[in-house]
Order: C-alpha cells, then sequence, then structure tokens
C-alpha cells in the first residue's frame, strides 16, 4: 500500500491506493481511499485518518445536527450547519405534503435566526437535506449557542451519554449536542459550563 503519513490533502485527494481500516474524513473509492476534508493525514496501524484542520462538520446520513435558519425561498428554508454546505429543510417537512407556496407562509413557522435540532436524511449531494420530523427534534426555544470542533463532540457526549448526564445531573443544565459541533446549553448561571464544555 503506498501511502503519505503527515501529508497534507485537499477533499478527493487520494491518500493511498489498496486495503485499510477507514477512520474520519476518509471514504473508499474503487481500491484508492480519499480524503473529504482539508487537513493532515494520520496512519496507524493499518488505519487512516485525516485530521480536518477547518473544524467543519462533515454531514452524514442520520446525524442530528443544530443548526442556524439563515434564508428561506417558497419551498424550504436554508440551514447552515457548521458544513462546507448549507442544510435544505423542505417546507413539505413541516406544512406536509399538502403545502402550497400560495397559501403558507414559511415565516409562521421558522425564522432567520431561529435554532433547530434536526436529522441528516440525505448526503450525498451538495445540499445535504435534514428534517425535524422525529421525536425531540425541532425548534430550540431555550438556551445559549456554543460552538466546538466536531472532533470534541464524542468525548463531551462520553460513553454511553455517560459524561453529558453527568455534567447535566451536577449543574441543573440542559444541553442539546449536535454531531456537527454545535451545541445549545440551557442553565441559569453558564458562564463556568461553558468554559468547561469548550
Amino acid at each position: 500500500m503506498s501511502q503519505n503519513p503527515n501529508h497534507f490533502v485537499l477533499p478527493g485527494d487520494v491518500i493511498s491506493n489498496g486495503s485499510s481500516s477507514l477512520k474520519q474524513n476518509v471514504i473508499l473509492e474503487g481500491d484508492k481511499l480519499v480524503s473529504t476534508t482539508i487537513g493532515f493525514t494520520e496512519i496507524n496501524d493499518g488505519a487512516v485518518d485525516v485530521i480536518a484542520l477547518t473544524g467543519l462538520y462533515t454531514s452524514a446520513v442520520d446525524d442530528l445536527v443544530i443548526g442556524k435558519i439563515v434564508s428561506h425561498n417558497s419551498l424550504s428554508w436554508e440551514v447552515d450547519i457548521n458544513s462546507s454546505y448549507r442544510a435544505m429543510l423542505p417546507a413539505s417537512d413541516i406544512f406536509g405534503k399538502d403545502y402550497s407556496p400560495s397559501r403558507d407562509d414559511l415565516s409562521l413557522k421558522l425564522i432567520i435566526g431561529d435554532i433547530v435540532l434536526a436529522r441528516i436524511v440525505n448526503s450525498d449531494s451538495r445540499r445535504p437535506l435534514i428534517t425535524i420530523n422525529g421525536q425531540n427534534l425541532g425548534k430550540i426555544d431555550d438556551g445559549e449557542l456554543i460552538k466546538i470542533s466536531p472532533a470534541k463532540v464524542p468525548r463531551l457526549i462520553g460513553k454511553h451519554g455517560s459524561m453529558i448526564q453527568s455534567i447535566e445531573e451536577s449543574t441543573g443544565a440542559s444541553i442539546t449536542i449536535g454531531q456537527n459541533g454545535w451545541v445549545v446549553v440551557s442553565c441559569e448561571k453558564t458562564n463556568g459550563l461553558l468554559k468547561a464544555i469548550m
């Protein structure tokens, strides 16, 4: 297997040829391992990883993400999810299959600046598709939005949610975590808690 450890790569760059274990920010195309982000390769014990420089999130189907409404047209909302591409939330996701642009006003449901917890339903294109239909999904009305590196999310959650549960129990806070590195914290005094999370 040819490889370039600690080599700078861009999205689409071939990291190596041959079989190897895939880790973060790497996909397999044929027999080639290809980077999905800007960063440096890291190869340990046959496992190939790309350490992202940008801190941006790479969308994956079924990921739960926190997003901010940035615009809308007659058919959908455009949502910032801390990714290279903004996500699309279809109007029909909220209004249903009978949605009519001439009858239904999107701004009555979500406006620019609103924060939502959503699920990625399609990430094959440059415009990830999200939904807010589902248990605990939808508009987030309370809390402070903070941003961390998506790579830190598993550590914040902890094994089987142990870390986040411990933080919530000891502080009385309500913490909503998106796999895109955006976190909403709701509690009376957030300063110390925010520093601990960040």
